[in-house]
């Protein structure tokens, strides 16, 4: 597999719709994890990130021309003591419940779907992150229907241990723009992770579509001792 740049996977696509990306930062210290959103409709895109406890929420920026808060109002990053949790929809406290009740990150996401959006059915995407002790390893999900068929459900979780520094993966939830939209396919891609997290931030943000990008989320923590940084970015203001 051959790594890739972040920057030109998202200048090169105009819609990957919902994004995470989780890795390392260049110098080791830092696990780095990033999620945003983008939009096509006016509902979609009337949305800002707000912190809310350690995670972050959505909300309406104008809650006058909110239309359907179905599959757009959701807490997209919470935390369980040493776990990060970051998704791309509800399912955030389908897994946070299912790890406070001692499941696993898999079996805590084997009661959800991909979302019923029909025609797109879109994939959930769901990240875990563990850090304790110094240690740090992560995992990825995607549940998406079979080619569009939303009959069945296909379930793929990938899991990163001892995760190298500057390096990471990245998943979205669609493959390019188009009616209906492409589900991603295949693994998470692997990326490069580069700077600091204002340089990262910066970095994803500019290069995110100028029309279609939403909310930015990203979150450096460091490895030894638990503690983060976060950066928000909104379109909105």
């Amino acid at each position: 597999m051959e790594m890739l740049s972040l920057a030109n996977e998202l200048k090169s696509n105009a819609y990957p719709g919902r994004g995470i990306v989780i890795g390392v930062s260049e110098d080791g210290t830092k696990a780095v994890t990033a999620y945003f959103i983008m939009g096509r409709s006016s509902n979609s895109r009337n949305r800002i990130f707000v912190e809310e406890g350690e995670g972050i929420r959505t909300e309406a920026f104008d809650p006058s021309k909110l239309e359907d808060p179905s599959l757009i109002i959701y807490a997209p990053v919470r935390v369980l003591g040493n776990k990060t949790i970051v998704t791309n929809g509800d399912q955030t406290d389908t897994i946070y419940e299912g790890m406070d009740k001692q499941s696993t990150f898999e079996q805590s996401l084997r009661s959800r779907e991909f979302e019923p959006d029909g025609p797109n059915y879109t994939p959930r995407i769901s990240g875990i992150m563990h850090v304790e002790g110094g240690h740090y390893n992560y995992a990825m999900s995607i549940l998406k229907s079979n080619n569009g068929n939303p009959d069945a459900c296909n379930r793929y979780t990938f899991a990163y241990q001892n995760p190298v520094a500057g390096e990471g993966h990245f998943i979205h939830t669609y493959m390019h723009d188009g009616n209906p939209l492409p589900s991603f396919e295949g693994e998470p891609k692997w990326v490069k992770i580069s700077g600091d997290i204002d340089t990262f931030t910066n970095d994803v943000w500019t290069s995110l579509n100028e029309d279609n990008k939403v909310s930015l989320f990203v979150r450096y923590i460091d490895i030894a001792t638990g503690e983060y940084e976060t950066r928000i970015v909104n379109k909105n203001k």
